[in-house]
């Protein structure tokens, strides 16, 4: 029978619902369920790029925003996984990988870098092809995955289940929830400098990342080629090249993936 600290977290989760703190709260309810070091929400909607909801990883947190969300999760096995079979559930890194070498690949830049030593995905249908992924992943050795352990966050996942998908039934996936609830003008200049330097660093190259800039500050083409004293066709030659390394189809979802980035940045 779930105790009074257990009880006290649904009612937390409850009064959450349909606010910015709900992710939260439903990770430390998660958490009373099954212990782990540190988690991702994401959003799945058709197959497409993931939506960032949430996360409380420390360490090469930027690999999130810089890699994973712009390239890497096509690699992820959870990702593929649900893609293919769309079920609800709770699933072990054991149970969805592959054995291709891009998963081999994707393991090395992610779970290496980040110190992640296990995984485990908790996928929940918010409606048809809509989905949420909570991912849970385990550093420290006391913090492994057993069947013992989960077999006891299985019997809970209907009460996550539910209160996922009445708060993300009302809230769509737009931008992630900013990791400081307010910043003074200095700093927020200073932090979408920051952004703008960093967006996409990892996988453009110089004159990409310098149209990027300005496609970021809502220049159309022709004053970019004007600002770079380079024709309009080559500038959207460089636009179509920079869409294909973040993995984006539309100016509205480029400035979603650099929203993201730049709310998310560390202070």
């Amino acid at each position: 029978m779930p105790d009074n600290h257990f009880l006290s977290l649904v009612s937390e989760t409850i009064s959450a619902l349909n606010t910015p703190k709900f992710s939260a709260k439903i990770m430390q309810l998660t958490h009373a369920c099954l212990a782990f070091d540190c988690a991702v929400i994401l959003g799945c909607k058709e197959a497409k790029r993931p939506i960032y909801l949430y996360d409380s990883i420390e360490k090469e947190r930027e690999l999130l925003f810089q890699r994973y969300l712009t390239n890497d999760y096509q690699n992820d096995p959870f990702i593929r996984y649900l893609n293919t079979h769309q079920q609800q559930g709770v699933y072990t890194l054991k149970e969805v990988i592959s054995k291709d070498l891009d998963y081999h690949a994707y393991c090395q830049r992610f779970y290496q870098q980040t110190g992640w030593k296990d995984e485990l995905g908790i996928f929940i249908e918010i409606e048809p092809e809509l989905w949420v992924i909570i991912c849970l992943g385990f550093i420290n050795d006391k913090n492994h995955i057993s069947i013992k352990r989960l077999s006891e966050l299985k019997p809970y996942f209907c009460i996550i289940e539910s209160l996922c998908r009445q708060h993300w039934k009302r809230a769509d996936f737009h931008l992630a929830e900013p990791i400081k609830d307010h910043l003074g003008g200095t700093q927020l200049h200073a932090s979408v400098q920051h952004a703008l330097t960093t967006f996409g660093r990892d996988i453009l190259t110089k004159r990409e990342q310098e149209i990027t800039v300005l496609i970021a500050q809502g220049y159309d083409s022709k004053e970019i080629a004007l600002k770079l004293a380079i024709s309009e066709g080559t500038v959207k030659n460089h636009r179509k090249r920079i869409y294909q390394q973040l993995n984006i189809a539309s100016l509205s979802e480029f400035f979603q993936l650099f929203y993201n980035h730049l709310i998310t940045l560390p202070k």
